[in-house]
């Protein structure tokens, strides 16, 4: 079963300009120069370690997230991708996260020449105002700018990440960002509300005047009546298409994945044992690890891990999933889940018809009330 299973590789470039208040992935803010050669050379060394995990299978998705991996020097880029290559399929996606910033611009050509096909650009919004408070340091200009260049060099799927309920933020303005987004002509649109996550700076000092809950279901429901009207198909909660995202969908789905970098995660599976791997978040610390170190750190995940891991990912697709999915993902049937599912489905979150389950309209609006059926009692 393991075999068949898609496989894709994650790669994490831990530096950025400058931490945003509401990030809370491993970034670090640049302090001094970049170990961007030592920092590469870990990468390959990280690789060649987790070789072993792929067990003969073919890379489906790359995707380099961060941080600010456009900060990367592009020659690194192509040899570590040329290094992967051979682990890869014909028509592998390659997705890079951009910062609309000049500097990064500048590298486009050379992303593209590199081998990246897809391009996630981090906008967030094109209101001036909101830029400032989310402490954004590209403006509206930059991302406009950013988009259209990469379209001039030959990018043909990108996503822009919009986010919405920001301080201050009215419907129209929220609506005004979407309609922007969706003149540039690109292919995905990433659009989820603001969060203050702990361990940012947001939850430690709130940003003053957040839309309240009416607000906010206004701007999520007007926003996605602009979004089907544009023709992009909703396939998971917080993500909009022509072109569906394969990396993101293989997460969503249960699929295995490694996770090479300073802090990155992955997830494989064995003929015995689902694995979770995970690596040191600290850059000098994660370089000085992989070099003396050849094995992934690992935990193997019990039965109530497996569910609710499946559920975090899978109740999310606007479709759900169907019991084939969650025997071939799991190992498990559903027997395992099938109280749970009475629950959910007396509780109006979930429809459950020809052994597909699919959260229903409250379900994904109370996503965390219907997560919360799948844990262990």
């Amino acid at each position: 079963m393991h075999k068949q299973i898609p496989i894709s590789v994650y790669i994490h470039f831990p530096w950025c300009i400058k931490k945003c208040p509401y990030c809370d992935f491993n970034s670090h803010a640049i302090s001094n120069p970049i170990p961007q050669k030592q920092y590469y050379q870990a990468c390959i060394q990280d690789f060649n370690n987790s070789i072993p995990l792929l067990n003969g299978r073919k890379l489906q998705s790359i995707f380099i997230g961060g941080g600010t991996p456009s900060l990367i020097e592009p020659l690194y880029l192509q040899l570590l991708l040329e290094h992967i290559q051979p682990y890869c399929h014909n028509n592998t996606e390659v997705t890079m996260e951009v910062n609309p910033g000049s500097f990064e611009i500048a590298k486009f050509q050379d992303f593209f020449q590199a081998g990246i096909n897809r391009l996630s650009i981090g906008v967030q919004s094109f209101n001036e105002y909101h830029l400032k408070k989310l402490g954004r340091v590209h403006n509206s200009k930059q991302a406009i700018h950013a988009v259209t260049t990469a379209q001039d060099i030959g990018f043909d799927n990108i996503n822009i990440d919009i986010m919405h309920s920001l301080p201050s933020q009215t419907i129209e303005q929220a609506k005004l960002d979407i309609q922007k987004a969706l003149d540039l002509n690109i292919q995905h649109i990433s659009y989820y509300q603001l969060t203050l996550e702990p361990n940012t700076y947001f939850h430690l000092y709130p940003p003053q005047n957040l839309p309240n809950h009416d607000i906010t279901y206004q701007i999520e429901k007007q926003g996605k009546q602009l979004l089907h009207k544009a023709q992009f198909l909703q396939y998971e909660i917080s993500a909009y298409a022509k072109i569906e995202c394969k990396h993101n969908l293989n997460y969503w789905k249960f699929g295995d994945y490694l996770g090479i970098g300073a802090g990155a995660h992955g997830k494989i599976t064995t003929q015995n044992n689902i694995l979770r791997t995970h690596k040191n978040k600290q850059p000098q610390t994660y370089i000085s690890q992989i070099n003396k170190n050849s094995t992934n750190p690992q935990k193997i995940l019990t039965k109530q891990d497996i569910i609710i891991e499946f559920m975090l990912g899978a109740l999310r697709l606007y479709k759900g999933f169907n019991y084939e999915l969650f025997y071939q993902r799991t190992g498990l049937t559903t027997d395992a889940i099938e109280d749970n599912l009475s629950v959910a489905v007396q509780a109006g979150l979930i429809d459950l018809e020809n052994n597909t389950v699919t959260p229903s309209d409250t379900g994904r609006r109370f996503l965390n009330n219907l997560l919360e059926i799948f844990l262990p009692r």
